[in-house]
């Protein structure tokens, strides 16, 4: 850009939940502030206390009570860092008070709920937006542009795989594991490698699926495997658990056409295990080595190309890559999971 300042509409952010996800916002605005006309100016958690010391770290107002914040004339776009199951309200409630929606990843707890929030945002005119940041990883962003060149040939067979530990001290919170809440494996921890294997793999015709409840104490599953058959004939594998002792060992998406063999992993879905491609063989090394840093926790970096997306969509009045009704693909397949494990037996996917 040779130096030259881009002018861009300030866009003032609020983060709704200060928990364990909602530094990972706060960060990637503060970053964002150096190249973007973006800041962080009020953030709300019903425990006072950690409100209070999330605004002390980042420079924001604090409150208790997200309709109060909401009330704020200042505040353009709300990022929804509550537990999953008050993605839909708070979300709505934002919509209706003229905000533009970022919510973290599920979308909603169930589909009728993703539905309610969607038709709040477009009944608005809002923009919604929903987090799932590994699809911006350069290796992701690699093997969407291999499918859709259509190097790998006819893809046949995929596999999405979550060996997770969590310790059942982490399902004591009071939402973690709950079904009003959360949800178990598949829909809080796999919910990404499940995004990833439908925007690269295409629509689930149907679902055969197990679930189970092994080794915490917990409503939700803590363990999941499915069969998935796609509507272009491949079929696939899903796996995800929080049993792997003593911590977390995999989580990878792989795809295998005609005329190659990938694979992404790593934490957060940001590094090529193995890519095996005709006609790219010679470059497997090089291309093994991008983004071959694990980053230290299973978010990853790419929350602020998640952030920078949207404030781009909301100024130029188009839907971000992961608007809404793109993220309630993953919660159907997430149910329909569910449903078939509850059934025991094969499940059509309604999207």
């Amino acid at each position: 850009m040779n130096g030259t300042i881009v002018m861009t509409t300030p866009l003032r952010f609020a983060v709704i939940g200060c928990g364990r996800i909602a530094p990972r916002h706060a960060h990637a605005l503060h970053d964002l502030q150096k190249t973007d006309a973006v800041s962080l100016v009020a953030c709300c958690d019903l425990i006072e206390s950690r409100a209070a010391h999330f605004a002390e770290e980042y420079n924001a107002q604090p409150y208790t009570d997200y309709h109060a914040l909401l009330q704020r004339d200042d505040i353009d776009v709300v990022n929804i860092c509550v537990p999953s199951g008050l993605h839909a309200q708070v979300g709505i409630d934002a919509a209706r008070a003229g905000k533009h929606v970022l919510v973290e990843k599920p979308i909603a707890i169930s589909p009728d709920d993703a539905d309610r929030l969607i038709a709040a945002c477009e009944e608005a005119g809002v923009t919604l937006g929903v987090v799932l940041q590994n699809r911006f990883n350069p290796p992701m962003r690699d093997l969407k542009a291999l499918v859709e060149s259509g190097k790998l040939g006819r893809i046949m067979l995929g596999s999405a795989t979550v060996r997770w530990f969590r310790p059942q001290s982490y399902y004591e919170d009071g939402w973690h594991g709950t079904l009003a809440m959360d949800g178990g494996a598949l829909m809080n921890q796999s919910i990404h490698h499940i995004d990833a294997l439908q925007w690269l793999m295409g629509d689930v015709d149907s679902v055969f699926a197990y679930t189970a409840t092994l080794a915490h104490t917990m409503e939700a599953e803590d363990i999941g495997v499915a069969v998935v058959r796609f509507k272009s004939g491949a079929v696939a594998t899903i796996e995800g658990s929080t049993v792997t002792y003593p911590q977390n060992l995999e989580g990878s998406v792989a795809l295998f056409g005609q005329h190659g063999s990938v694979k992404v992993g790593g934490t957060a879905l940001n590094r090529k295990v193995f890519w095996k491609v005709d006609g790219l063989l010679e470059q497997e090394t090089e291309m093994l080595t991008r983004e071959s840093v694990d980053p230290p926790t299973v978010y990853g970096y790419s929350h602020r190309e998640q952030i920078a997306e949207m404030a781009a969509a909301i100024r130029e009045g188009r839907q971000p890559s992961t608007h809404g009704r793109e993220a309630r693909r993953s919660l159907a397949l997430v149910h329909s999971i569910y449903e078939s494990a509850r059934l025991g037996r094969e499940v059509q996917v309604a999207y």
